[in-house]
């Protein structure tokens, strides 16, 4: 399951008892990432040039043995590095879906046992720079992807990621593996170190069986409701903001306009036409946009999981392109009226600034994304980035 687990969860994240502040971008003219992947072309990085790292395996297609739909079953140390030997046992199912042609999945995880109810989600992005994945793993108890991630690659068929955590007050290393892989079988193991790597404690274990497709249920297209409240038996019930982004569910035709060189003074807007495609995950309290563009000044591809706070009734934006395979840090806000403000902070030229994205509609099939930036703690702001969508076409819900 890889970022599934990518970490040890406490106890009210694993068990419930009942997905960078802006669009990271890759262009073909090779723009910069970050707060300023908005900002002019950066030096080449598709110029060409190769470099020893670019001989050594691309390993892009690693994850693909994992896409589908498995039969899961989950054993988890309910007391890591306590000496103790008590198991909890789930039995759920994972859905694995491809993101930018593989080079990227998102993984859905959903089990239940006698100690709870499990529900996470995955997201693991390759580094074609340095041939490695990261593993971002988020539970739908805060919805927030949990940093730093795993990282790591496969070897001879094995796939190990590891990070530097604290668990429990104390600095530990933490390690995910994938082992045992055949077109119909997979195995996870998480384990933890607090001796610097010498002994390793396995805490979660995790394997997968393929469901054959003749036996998955067959997902049916529905169209987005833009605009009313979820309803039950037909009335609207308690805004509480998890569906805040239903409207955004299905294809959209993109017009984007970014300004050259942001907090200059520049007034040099380039233009960009594509397409955003936007999917549902957990029933709607998270999604996963991608955006694929294309103008004068290059190529445009990035993704956006959005997920929702049931704690604070909040939204967590992050970024990710095909560049680096680093997920951001998130801006974080909400909807108030179908009006959508979030707000974060970021590095740009060496400066920190705060950063603004605001979602608007303008008509019932119509909707804008601005963000902005302010370097005077927020008494003014300047934007530099306009997306326009307009719907094209529903969403497949594959959701229960």
């Amino acid at each position: 399951m890889g970022t599934v687990v990518h970490r040890q969860l406490d106890e009210i994240e694993t068990v419930s008892t009942a997905l960078r502040l802006l669009w990271s971008i890759i262009a073909s003219t090779a723009m910069t990432f970050g707060a300023s992947a908005f900002a002019a072309p950066g030096p080449g990085v598709a110029d060409g040039a190769k470099t020893q790292a670019d001989a050594a395996r691309d390993g892009q297609r690693d994850f693909d043995f994992n896409l589908g739909t498995w039969r899961t079953h989950v054993k988890r140390l309910l007391h890591p590095l306590t000496a103790s030997s008590t198991w909890a046992e789930y039995d759920g199912t994972s859905v694995v879906s491809k993101v930018w042609d593989g080079r990227a999945n998102l993984l859905e995880l959903e089990a239940d046992g006698p100690a709870g109810h499990i529900e996470g989600l995955g997201l693991r992005l390759y580094n074609p720079e340095t041939h490695q994945w990261s593993l971002n793993w988020a539970s739908s108890v805060d919805g927030e992807f949990q940093q730093p991630p795993m990282i790591g690659q496969f070897v001879g068929g094995r796939g190990e990621f590891v990070d530097q955590e604290v668990f429990s007050g104390k600095s530990i290393l933490s390690r995910n593996a994938f082992s045992d892989i055949s077109p119909d079988f997979a195995r996870f193991e998480q384990a933890f170190s607090d001796d610097g790597g010498r002994s390793w404690e396995t805490n979660w274990v995790m394997t997968f069986t393929r469901i054959p497709a003749s036996a998955q249920a067959i997902p049916t297209a529905g169209p987005p409701d833009h605009n009313s409240p979820p309803t039950v038996d037909g009335t609207a019930t308690e805004h509480d903001g998890q569906h805040d982004f239903d409207f955004a569910f299905g294809t959209w035709k993109t017009h984007i306009m970014r300004l050259k060189d942001p907090l200059s003074g520049s007034t040099n807007w380039i233009e960009y036409d594509g397409t955003h495609a936007i999917r549902r995950v957990w029933g709607g309290r998270a999604n996963l946009g991608e955006l694929e563009a294309h103008g004068p000044a290059g190529h445009i591809e990035a993704m956006s999981p959005r997920s929702y706070n049931p704690r604070t009734h909040l939204w967590s934006v992050s970024y990710g392109n095909p560049h680096d395979g680093i997920l951001s840090r998130p801006v974080v806000g909400q909807f108030r009226n179908g009006h959508g403000e979030f707000y974060g902070q970021d590095t740009f030229k060496g400066r920190v600034v705060l950063v603004r994205e605001i979602y608007s509609p303008i008509d019932s099939k119509t909707r804008r994304l601005e963000i902005a930036y302010s370097e005077d703690g927020g008494r003014t702001w300047e934007t530099n980035w306009r997306m326009t969508d307009t719907f094209v076409s529903a969403a497949m819900d594959t959701t229960k």
